[in-house]
């Protein structure tokens, strides 16, 4: 007669059974949990954050460069520069050559340009936007251009042809301005319309072109302000 008890093992065994169906009976509910329950405020950050990198791409043209631009006018009060076109074009480029491999180092996706034209019609302005990778490449990329008013090295003015701006080449640069946030560089460079070359021009007057600089400040500030997502709008997936 076999005196072995068993019992013992089939405890164990009945308890190891138990300990797994509690274990999995706590998975399934915590991944329920994650699959139910909204974003975290960590999440919804990082998607706002997304979602400000892919503007340049997303967003309309006409939204990044909208059709008129206000200004301060050096007699009081408030302008609007005016667009004239916007290039279809995103190379990397359309900056001076040694800027271009300073943007091409940092990871520069994409460079978008739109030409204005000032209130009193005669300072032409181009505006660009350097999508980067990250911040941190747009703040290396920044130190490329020149960020003292001139206008090399720096953006290459775009010009239009049977239009106001069909002498705006970069000989005609006469101003220059670079602005970040996020990970956007926005450049301006302006000229007169009467299309002289910046080396022809006496005395330099950088009062007529500071209006260059606060427009740029509208487009950068479009575009490098986050917004909170919200997951009851079509546009967000959350």
């Amino acid at each position: 007669m076999n005196s072995a008890r068993p019992w013992p093992t089939l405890v164990v065994a009945s308890a190891l059974t138990l300990v797994c169906a509690v274990a999995a009976g706590v998975a399934g509910s915590a991944a329920g949990t994650e699959l139910t329950r909204g974003p975290s405020t960590a999440e919804l950050h990082a998607a706002a954050k997304r979602e400000v990198a892919e503007r340049w791409r997303a967003w309309p043209a006409g939204r990044i460069f909208p059709a008129t631009l206000p200004y301060s006018a050096e007699q009081g009060g408030q302008e609007r520069a005016s667009r004239i076109g916007i290039s279809p074009h995103t190379s990397c480029d359309s900056v001076d050559a040694k800027a271009a491999k300073a943007l091409r180092k940092a990871g520069c996706r994409g460079l978008l340009r739109a030409t204005y034209i000032d209130a009193l019609r005669g300072v032409l302005v181009t505006v660009g936007v350097a999508a980067l990778r990250d911040e941190l490449g747009a703040a290396r990329a920044k130190s490329a251009f020149n960020d003292s008013g001139k206008p090399v090295p720096g953006l290459r003015p775009l010009a239009f042809g049977n239009t106001i701006a069909h002498r705006f080449t970069p000989a005609v640069r006469q101003a220059g301005s670079v602005r970040q946030a996020g990970p956007y560089l926005v450049l301006t460079t302006a000229g007169e319309v009467d299309g002289r070359p910046g080396s022809a021009v006496g005395e330099p007057r950088p009062a007529i072109f500071s209006f260059a600089t606060e427009i740029s400040e509208h487009v950068l500030t479009g575009l490098s302000t986050p917004r909170m997502p919200d997951c009851t709008a079509e546009e967000w997936q959350c």
